[in-house]
């Protein structure tokens, strides 16, 4: 376990390149490796996430090649794994994976790291169950086995909780289902599945149905994967409390099912500028400038929570450079990710000396207290690593953050960032 020092920073300078969106890049490659032929990846990351998809699609016989820098992935038909599917620390990988999975007519088991096996999968096995697949956990996590199906059926699925990974899930099986899919949602998630399918999308009042049939199968092609928003996240929180702060960030995938961030930051007063907006693949691109500017606080709860779920560590951070206090609730989904989130925070920010208060779904930030130094752990998870780190740059001393390495699995080289655009 590695531990990274990070100093408190007076200014911040610099451009950042954020690394490829590793929700789209999941799912190019898992479309790819369904179509008939040969498709093209533009902008791989070389994240430890993705890195699991592409592991566990040559284990079910996918081949891939590099052209000039471009991945190769050689789709078709996917085949029985000679070994368990390693989907290491991501999540995404194992639930749209099994939805996929579940209606090919061979077993596989998949299984994943320490932080993975206790996440829920019930949430996935529920819908898939229901449409005919044949699939066991240790209750209700992994490691999933997924058995040979004689064939699945459509299914009319109500999403229980807000998750595009359930919800992918879902549709991704019926691509192999008898009839149509349909997933109905009442809160908006993040829709790169169905923009990448091009699957009907219909809304009726607060509902939107989204649905799926074998008729949406994938076709090889082309695909370009933009900067990912999630890690962007963090320079512009760092830029929007770091005094004199001045970053530009270079094409950030701006899908509006990803950005509330934007919109919260805003609210609280923070200068983030959009420019040189352009759509790539069906996702709209463009250039951010974040200047540092004061801060109020913030009041943030309901359907926006779940288009901002994964920036929530990093808002935490903003909260707490806010003048005045701030409210986060309804994100007791926080609890369930590669950590609980909720508690790691509250502990890492606490030990850094601010006044946060923990609640069954989020916090209470009394912000304009000055974050010390100190020592905190990630709890590892990437995100907690990063958000403290974050935290650091507008600290009145040093802070070192135990099991730092783990920011490579969204991230790699964001110390060597972090450092980088840091003035002393």
């Amino acid at each position: 376990m590695s531990t990274v020092t990070v100093h408190p920073a007076s200014a911040l300078s610099g451009t950042v390149v954020p690394p490829a969106d590793k929700s789209i890049a999941h799912r190019a490659a898992m479309l790819s490796a369904m179509a008939d032929g040969t498709s093209r990846i533009v902008n791989w990351p070389s994240s430890a996430d993705p890195a699991s998809t592409l592991a566990c699609l040559r284990q079910l016989g996918v081949e891939t090649g590099e052209e000039d820098g471009v991945l190769l992935i050689y789709g078709g038909t996917l085949h029985r794994p000679s070994a368990q599917l390693d989907c290491g620390n991501s999540g995404t990988t194992m639930r749209l994976l099994s939805g996929i999975l579940a209606g090919h007519d061979f077993d596989a088991t998949l299984m994943g790291d320490a932080s993975l096996t206790p996440r829920p999968m019930q949430r996935i096995m529920d819908p898939l169950l229901q449409m005919g697949a044949r699939i066991e956990s240790t209750d209700g996590h992994a490691p999933l086995r997924v058995r040979g199906s004689r064939g699945l059926q459509g299914i009319t699925y109500r999403l229980p909780v807000a998750s595009a990974q359930v919800k992918s899930t879902v549709l991704l099986a019926g691509l192999f289902a008898e009839g149509e899919t349909t997933v109905i949602e009442s809160t908006p998630t993040r829709d790169h599945t169905e923009r990448m399918l091009g699957l009907s999308t219909v809304e009726m009042g607060e509902d939107r149905y989204i649905s799926s049939t074998r008729e949406n199968r994938p076709r090889p092609g082309m695909w370009s994967i933009p900067g990912d928003f999630s890690a962007a996240a963090f320079f512009i929180a760092a830029a929007s409390i770091v005094p004199d702060a001045l970053i530009r960030i270079t094409g950030v995938g701006l899908n509006p099912s990803r950005t509330a961030l934007l919109d919260i930051l805003r609210a609280m007063g923070a200068g983030v500028d959009v420019r040189n907006e352009r759509t790539v693949g069906g996702e709209r691109l463009a250039d951010l400038t974040v200047r540092n500017r004061p801060l109020s606080g913030v009041q943030v709860s309901g359907s926006i929570v779940a288009n901002a779920i994964d920036e929530l560590p990093i808002l935490c951070v903003a909260c707490c450079a806010a003048g005045g206090p701030s409210d986060i609730r309804d994100a007791g989904e926080l609890r369930h990710k590669e950590t609980d989130r909720i508690q790691a925070m509250t502990a890492g920010l606490r030990a850094l000396g601010a006044d946060i208060t923990e609640h069954a779904d989020g916090w209470t930030i009394r912000g304009g207290k000055p974050l010390t130094g100190g020592h905190v752990d990630s709890c590892h998870d990437h995100r907690i690593a990063m958000a403290l780190g974050v935290a650091a740059l507008s600290a009145t001393d040093a802070v070192h953050i135990h099991g730092a390495e783990i920011a490579a699995v969204s991230y790699p080289g964001f110390w060597d960032e972090l450092a980088r655009v840091a003035i002393r």
